[in-house]
């Protein structure tokens, strides 16, 4: 469970931390409410909406070597962005290819660093 919570933790710190970086990627006021809520909604959509997906564009992610991956999580983070999370702001795709890209490696630096000692030798 600590773990879990962690990881909610660190992407959220990681969507904080590109807010602030002033590439497109913005929140109303610097609400935390709206900042929890976008973690959340993309928390979700990349846990449920995003496999089924990867699996219908398979084809073009094998012939694209899984560049098209990219593409996809670009998408689903414009569309929180865009539609589903009001007060939270992506400005256009490129914004949101930047900002998918930087959310993985920030919140994975971030997992890394908070992880159980335990969790690292398995």
């Amino acid at each position: 469970m600590r773990n879990w919570l962690l990881r909610w933790v660190a992407s959220g710190l990681a969507l904080y931390i590109i807010t602030k970086l002033h590439i497109g990627i913005h929140v109303d006021k610097d609400s935390l409410g709206t900042l929890i809520a976008a973690v959340i909604v993309l928390g979700l959509i990349n846990s449920f909406i995003r496999p089924i997906i990867m699996f219908f564009v398979w084809p073009i992610n094998c012939l694209t070597f899984g560049l098209f991956s990219f593409v996809v999580n670009a998408m689903l983070f414009w569309l929180v962005g865009s539609n589903l999370v009001p007060g939270f702001h992506v400005d256009g795709f490129v914004p949101a290819l930047i900002g998918s890209i930087l959310m993985g490696l920030i919140s994975g630096f971030l997992n890394f660093i908070l992880a159980d000692r335990n969790d690292r030798e398995r």
